[in-house]
């Protein structure tokens, strides 16, 4: 029998006084990544015995509104090119594009 092989990824979030975010940094030695500094994170996680998402969103204070904006669209358009290829739903993930362009437009990204 092979022996499984594991990657780790991890992050950590400092925190001030309030338990705000300061600063966050990932790791994920894989990837080439040691200790980045990041200003936002979204993970989510499926609970497959209660069918739910389970989510973890985080910002610094220094993450600025107009990048907030791209960041979100970028999200966006990141899941509905993997929502394509994790269903082979094409005409859904299409339909998940216009909206990120709608979105684009609305938020003057474009």
């Amino acid at each position: 029998m092979a022996k499984a092989m594991t990657s780790e990824i991890k992050f950590l979030v400092e925190l001030d006084e309030n338990r705000v975010p300061e600063k966050l940094t990932w790791t994920a030695q894989d990837g080439g990544v040691e200790a980045e500094e990041a200003k936002a994170m979204m993970l989510s996680i499926w609970d497959s015995k209660v069918k739910e998402t389970l989510r973890i969103d985080l910002w610094t204070k220094e993450m600025p509104v107009d990048e907030m904006k791209l960041f979100f669209h970028q999200t966006l358009v990141a899941m509905s090119e993997t929502f394509n290829r994790a269903t082979g739903d094409e005409k859904m993930a299409a339909t998940m594009k216009d909206f990120c362009d709608y979105f684009a437009e609305k938020m003057e990204l474009k």
